[in-house]
């Protein structure tokens, strides 16, 4: 029997990749390269977004 996936509500601005290291272009004095660190805003660095509450229009 196939196995079947769970459909997760993936971040729509980052696309499930919530955190991302970005060079500066500088070396630390052991060589090593300096990054920042950077989360996405949108889901706050989960990669995952929560479901969309029930809204009720009219009566």
């Amino acid at each position: 029997m196939p196995q079947h996936a769970r459909n997760t509500r993936v971040c729509r601005d980052c696309d499930g990749f919530a955190t991302a290291s970005i060079t500066t272009g500088t070396r630390h004095a052991d060589g090593t390269r300096a990054t920042l660190r950077v989360t996405c805003s949108a889901c706050k660095g989960t990669g995952h977004t929560a479901p969309a509450g029930v809204v009720r229009v009219g009566r």
